[in-house]
């Protein structure tokens, strides 16, 4: 007992001894570490603070990141209120520093927004007239093709052989012109006698189509007594889609032999004009005062929409109020024509080289990218809702329109930036904002997902002795062009939008 507490008492003085030398370890460690840095083990500790410094720093960064976008958007919309013109010009979609806001997204855009519709269809009060022809007082249309003999094609095309002499002649105003615009005599595109006759009454139109069964017809809502008896509400259809829509919905047949579906009367285009389902879809489309000549007003609305705006009330805000006569939604997106052919590139809308070639003519040609400084809110619309007074000047637009469709590619929003460039001043158009494009519809889904093989193609080789070339639209990218297309250099895309 004594030998063992003599030996726990001889311990004690070395286990002091062994603190006292592990603490003076320890301050040396300490020291060798503020004088090697990381070269010690024992500073791992402090790699731990040093990454939670960092964390700390990013997440502050972060924070005052999105108070200063918080203090730029309260900034715009204070400017939005102020008096001083320097401030409120920021609020002008046309101006520089809104487009430069845009860009750094900073300019929220709302999916959908109220449209300030007057509150009652009973009370419009439509304009008596027509808007009088300024510049161009008389429009007559080529109705005969002139055949090539050569070989290459011995059939009428129903938008013509337009040469290129021909189509740059059609730009030039005068007051008395002859243009190409599709319903070439043998071309297709037939209608029924019955519905000749029907149309012949419609002077206030609602107009849609259908073709190669991708959709079936969506009765419009919201749509006012007055509405229902002053408008037409055609459908246009080829015999796929009829075919289609009398296997799944109701159609009736009138006294007359016309066909029904609901609202909508059909209209049966015979013989399709061209090999590319979406080519066809614009021929009701963009000529609607082709199809429907007694028309004095007309809205078009794509087939896979359910219109759920009075019709009158839409024609009063887009039209009369601000004494327009063509209306048009702008692009979500794009501006630039070279920004929606990139998108149309991407998600495989066309062939991707025969895209690249129709801009490269536009490019050409003058057209530009669009800027603030071209007075127009977008070169780039959406082109499911247009609204159109018939003058003669507008229904010139549409056939110019439709041939460069007929021609080039059929994404005809590359088209109509084109078209109104050539056009200038003369061609007055309402482009409203997007988020009152959206709330005039409900969008439904296709019944089939579209495809087409042409819109594969990656080289312009893929396509010489091939059966993925179309045989009566877009022959205008396969005749020779008379200018220097190998010297164009189209400009670089800024994707603004994962969207197309």
């Amino acid at each position: 007992m004594e030998g063992d507490l003599q030996k726990s008492l001889s311990l004690r003085p070395n286990r002091r001894g062994d603190r006292n030398n592990q603490t003076a370890s320890d301050k040396d460690s300490e020291a060798g570490f503020l004088s090697s840095g990381w070269a010690s083990q024992d500073g791992y500790p402090v790699k731990i603070v040093w990454r939670k410094g960092f964390i700390r720093l990013v997440l502050v960064a972060g924070i005052l990141w999105m108070l200063l976008i918080l203090v730029a958007l309260l900034f715009h919309i204070w400017s939005c209120q102020s008096t001083v013109s320097f401030l409120s010009v920021m609020c002008n979609k046309e101006s520089k520093v809104y487009y430069m806001l845009d860009t750094m997204g900073l300019v929220s855009k709302p999916h959908r927004c109220p449209i300030p519709v007057a509150n009652n269809p009973d009370k419009i009060i439509i304009p008596n007239g027509r808007t009088s022809d300024k510049i161009v007082k008389k429009l007559s249309y080529v109705m005969e093709d002139e055949i090539s003999h050569n070989g290459s094609q011995s059939s009428p095309l129903f938008g013509g052989h337009i040469s290129w002499k021909q189509r740059e002649e059609s730009f030039k105003l005068k007051s008395n012109m002859k243009v190409h615009c599709g319903f070439i005599q043998g071309g297709g595109a037939d209608m029924d006698p019955v519905d000749i006759k029907y149309v012949k009454k419609c002077k206030f139109v609602v107009a849609s189509g259908i073709f190669d069964g991708y959709d079936l017809p969506h009765q419009p809502s919201n749509i006012s007594d007055r509405s229902k008896k002053l408008f037409c509400f055609l459908m246009a259809v080829d015999e796929v889609s009829l075919k289609f829509i009398r296997e799944n919905a109701t159609v009736k047949v009138d006294n007359d032999g016309g066909k029904w579906v609901g609202i909508w009367r059909l209209i049966l285009l015979k013989h399709p004009p061209y090999d590319e389902p979406r080519r066809n879809g614009k021929v009701p489309k963009i000529l609607t005062h082709r199809m429907f000549p007694e028309a004095q007003y007309s809205i078009w609305i794509d087939g896979k929409m359910e219109l759920i705006v009075d019709p009158l009330l839409m024609l009063e805000r887009y039209l009369w109020r601000g004494k327009h006569s063509f209306a048009i939604a702008q692009h979500k997106h794009h501006r630039s024509i070279y920004e929606e052919a990139d998108a149309n590139k991407r998600r495989k809308r066309y062939a991707r080289p025969l895209i690249d070639l129709h801009m490269k003519i536009y490019y050409y040609e003058g057209m530009k990218e669009w800027n603030p400084k071209k007075g127009t809110a977008s070169d780039v619309p959406e082109g499911a809702i247009i609204l159109r007074e018939h003058t003669a000047m507008n229904d010139l637009f549409s056939c110019l329109w439709f041939n460069e469709v007929h021609l080039f590619t059929p994404r005809d929003q590359l088209s109509f930036g084109y078209v109104a460039y050539r056009l200038g001043e003369s061609f007055n158009f309402f482009m409203f904002p997007n988020c009152e494009y959206n709330s005039l519809f409900v969008l439904h889904p296709h019944t089939r997902e579209h495809s087409s093989p042409i819109e594969w193609v990656k080289r312009l080789d893929e396509l010489k002795n091939s059966n993925l070339r179309e045989t009566r639209g877009g022959l205008g990218l396969f005749t020779p062009y008379p200018g220097n297309l190998k010297s164009v250099v189209l400009p670089n895309v800024t994707r603004t939008s994962k969207a197309g």
